[in-house]
């Protein structure tokens, strides 16, 4: 079957359903599936989307499943939400298990009881409700400051996961000093945590990270300042903090675009996250602005979804492509994305 009759089907599907369906596309889909989607966006976007639109009755949500998850924890009961691979995972939220992050916070509070959770929303509906439960918040790259400020402002500490490099990063913009920052590794008795350097530390992070921006390194950044001095590079707070010291803005998906379409004319930009998305204002952008990337970087779980696995699930809508959250997860889960988005 061609692409172009698969992309009339799925077009015609949409058509039948009208407003009783919403596709969701992240930014780092291929464009043959963003093409069929209703609304682009990064991952909270995405699931506040969701909840907003209360007359969609089958919610398909083209990216990973920790999206896919907290779009379920905001959506109305009666709204599904599916995925056209429910397979596609993402490495850094599993890097969290659920019994060594308990394990950890009994760790922390065992030494003292001044800790807040803070997690990213790149990560698990478990993970998320254990946040909620001990009255931590959510938080996203574009916001991980305001969070860590909200956690400091009461007298905490914080316990940022899963990411190790968001963490570093927003604790270098709020001036915390490298010593007062350390990095709980599950796979060491303790976290590998001594009493002293937790004593110091303000911010402890979990030893976790995204294979996509992990791949970025300060030796590339050297080549571009070398080969192209007038260019600008922005990269994804995910990247290692060396990366995003020496490049010249960083900011989340969404930041990234408005970066870009903000530009001069003429400028070069090299941007240091996932490729497809690079590729996407690179076309947007043909003639006005030169934007490349930073090196080639894909994320294999969102390549997972294709339009073929998307028209398969519009036309059978299996029911293991369901994306449901227990009740008594998505409770407390519910409560750390409510605690950010008052903030």
């Amino acid at each position: 079957m061609g692409v172009e009759n698969i992309g009339w089907q799925i077009d015609a599907i949409r058509k039948q359903w009208g407003g009783k369906l919403l596709i969701l596309g992240h930014h780092y889909q291929r464009p043959l599936v963003l093409a069929r989607a209703d609304v682009l966006g990064d991952s909270l976007e995405l699931a506040r989307m969701a909840a907003r639109r209360r007359e969609a009755e089958k919610i398909v949500l083209c990216g990973v499943r920790f999206m896919a998850e907290s779009a379920d924890i905001l959506a109305g009961p009666n709204q599904t939400v599916y995925m056209p691979d429910p397979l596609a995972g993402c490495p850094m939220a599993d890097m969290a298990d659920y019994e060594a992050v308990k394990a950890a916070w009994a760790t922390l509070m065992a030494a003292s009881g001044d800790w807040r959770p803070v997690v990213y929303v790149n990560s698990s509906a478990t993970l998320k409700a254990l946040c909620g439960e001990w009255g931590g918040s959510t938080c996203t790259s574009s916001n991980a400051r305001r969070v860590f400020e909200w956690a400091f402002k009461q007298g905490k500490r914080v316990f940022f996961l899963p990411d190790e490099h968001l963490g570093r990063n927003t604790a270098h913009d709020l001036g915390i000093a490298e010593d007062a920052v350390a990095l709980y590794n599950p796979g060491q008795p303790a976290g590998g945590l001594d009493a002293g350097s937790l004593a110091r530390s303000r911010v402890v992070v979990w030893k976790g990270f995204c294979l996509v921006h992990t791949v970025f390194t300060a030796q590339q950044v050297g080549k571009v300042r070398r080969l192209d001095p007038g260019a600008k590079i922005i990269v994804h707070p995910e990247c290692p903090k060396e990366v995003a010291r020496l490049a010249d803005a960083r900011g989340s998906t969404s930041q990234i675009i408005q970066y870009v379409w903000a530009a001069p004319a003429g400028s070069t930009i090299v941007i240091g996250t996932e490729v497809n998305l690079v590729a996407r204002l690179a076309e947007e952008q043909r003639g006005r602005v030169t934007v490349k990337a930073l090196l080639q970087s894909v994320c294999a779980n969102m390549g997972r979804t294709n339009e073929r696995n998307l028209l398969s699930l519009l036309q059978d809508w299996p029911a293991s492509n369901v994306v449901r959250v227990p009740d008594a997860v998505k409770q407390n889960a519910r409560k750390a994305l409510e605690r950010m988005l008052s903030l």
